[in-house]
Protein backbone atom coordinates (compact mmCIF):
# COMPACT_ATOMS: atom_id res chain seq x y z
CA UNK A 1 0.00 0.00 0.00
CA UNK A 2 1.40 3.31 -0.88
CA UNK A 3 1.27 6.00 1.42
CA UNK A 4 -0.90 8.11 -0.39
CA UNK A 5 -3.61 5.43 0.28
CA UNK A 6 -2.67 4.86 4.16
CA UNK A 7 -2.97 8.52 4.25
CA UNK A 8 -6.51 8.93 2.30
CA UNK A 9 -7.52 5.97 4.34
CA UNK A 10 -7.03 7.79 7.73
CA UNK A 11 -8.81 10.86 6.04
CA UNK A 12 -11.58 8.33 5.14
CA UNK A 13 -11.76 6.66 8.67
CA UNK A 14 -11.55 10.51 10.69
CA UNK A 15 -14.18 11.32 8.67
CA UNK A 16 -16.31 8.04 9.40
CA UNK A 17 -15.77 8.85 13.26
CA UNK A 18 -17.43 12.16 12.88
CA UNK A 19 -20.73 11.16 10.86
CA UNK A 20 -21.14 8.48 13.48
CA UNK A 21 -20.55 10.94 16.46
CA UNK A 22 -23.26 12.83 14.79
CA UNK A 23 -25.72 10.17 13.69
CA UNK A 24 -28.31 10.75 16.16
CA UNK A 25 -30.64 13.49 15.45
CA UNK A 26 -30.18 14.55 18.88
CA UNK A 27 -26.79 15.23 18.38
CA UNK A 28 -27.64 17.37 15.43
CA UNK A 29 -30.21 19.90 17.84
CA UNK A 30 -27.24 20.50 20.02
CA UNK A 31 -24.73 21.26 17.50
CA UNK A 32 -27.54 23.54 16.44
CA UNK A 33 -28.74 24.96 19.71
CA UNK A 34 -25.02 25.84 20.34
CA UNK A 35 -23.85 27.33 16.96
CA UNK A 36 -24.96 30.72 18.63
CA UNK A 37 -22.53 30.78 21.89
CA UNK A 38 -21.94 28.08 24.27
CA UNK A 39 -24.76 26.88 26.73
CA UNK A 40 -24.59 24.56 30.07
CA UNK A 41 -26.94 21.96 30.48
CA UNK A 42 -29.67 23.86 31.90
CA UNK A 43 -30.12 26.08 29.53
CA UNK A 44 -29.72 22.63 26.47
CA UNK A 45 -32.90 21.13 28.57
CA UNK A 46 -34.67 24.31 28.05
CA UNK A 47 -34.15 24.38 24.25
CA UNK A 48 -34.56 20.58 23.63
CA UNK A 49 -37.12 18.66 25.20
CA UNK A 50 -35.34 15.34 26.44
CA UNK A 51 -34.11 14.21 29.93
CA UNK A 52 -31.01 15.63 31.90
CA UNK A 53 -29.50 11.46 31.65
CA UNK A 54 -30.22 11.39 27.90
CA UNK A 55 -28.31 14.95 27.20
CA UNK A 56 -25.63 13.78 28.98
CA UNK A 57 -24.96 10.97 27.60
CA UNK A 58 -25.14 12.63 23.80
CA UNK A 59 -22.92 15.91 25.53
CA UNK A 60 -20.35 13.41 26.56
CA UNK A 61 -20.62 11.58 22.99
CA UNK A 62 -20.11 15.20 20.98
CA UNK A 63 -17.38 16.26 23.77
CA UNK A 64 -15.09 12.30 23.13
CA UNK A 65 -14.97 12.66 19.92
CA UNK A 66 -13.69 16.50 19.84
CA UNK A 67 -16.77 17.92 17.96
CA UNK A 68 -17.61 20.15 21.75
CA UNK A 69 -15.40 21.44 24.04
CA UNK A 70 -16.28 22.61 27.76
CA UNK A 71 -15.28 24.65 30.45
CA UNK A 72 -16.58 24.67 34.51
CA UNK A 73 -18.07 28.02 36.06
CA UNK A 74 -18.89 27.65 39.46
CA UNK A 75 -20.84 24.12 39.51
CA UNK A 76 -21.99 24.55 35.84
CA UNK A 77 -20.53 22.96 32.97
CA UNK A 78 -20.71 25.41 29.61
CA UNK A 79 -20.37 23.32 26.43
CA UNK A 80 -19.63 25.17 23.09
CA UNK A 81 -18.21 24.08 19.44
CA UNK A 82 -14.76 23.23 19.37
CA UNK A 83 -14.76 22.23 15.66
CA UNK A 84 -15.96 24.77 13.54
CA UNK A 85 -16.21 22.43 10.08
CA UNK A 86 -18.65 20.44 12.00
CA UNK A 87 -20.92 23.46 11.76
CA UNK A 88 -20.52 24.22 8.71
CA UNK A 89 -20.92 20.69 7.56
CA UNK A 90 -24.34 20.31 9.51
CA UNK A 91 -25.47 23.42 8.70
CA UNK A 92 -24.84 22.45 4.56
CA UNK A 93 -26.38 19.30 4.84
CA UNK A 94 -29.69 20.30 6.45
CA UNK A 95 -30.14 23.61 4.70
CA UNK A 96 -30.37 21.33 1.29
CA UNK A 97 -32.35 18.75 2.96
CA UNK A 98 -35.00 21.44 4.24
CA UNK A 99 -34.71 22.82 0.37
CA UNK A 100 -35.43 19.73 -1.16
CA UNK A 101 -38.60 18.80 1.76
CA UNK A 102 -40.14 22.46 0.75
Amino acid sequence: MESSEIEDDRVFESAAELFKAMAAPMRLKIISALCNGEKNVSELLAAIDTTQPNMSQHLNTLYQSGILGRRREGVSIYYFIANEKVVHMCRTICVQIAIEQS
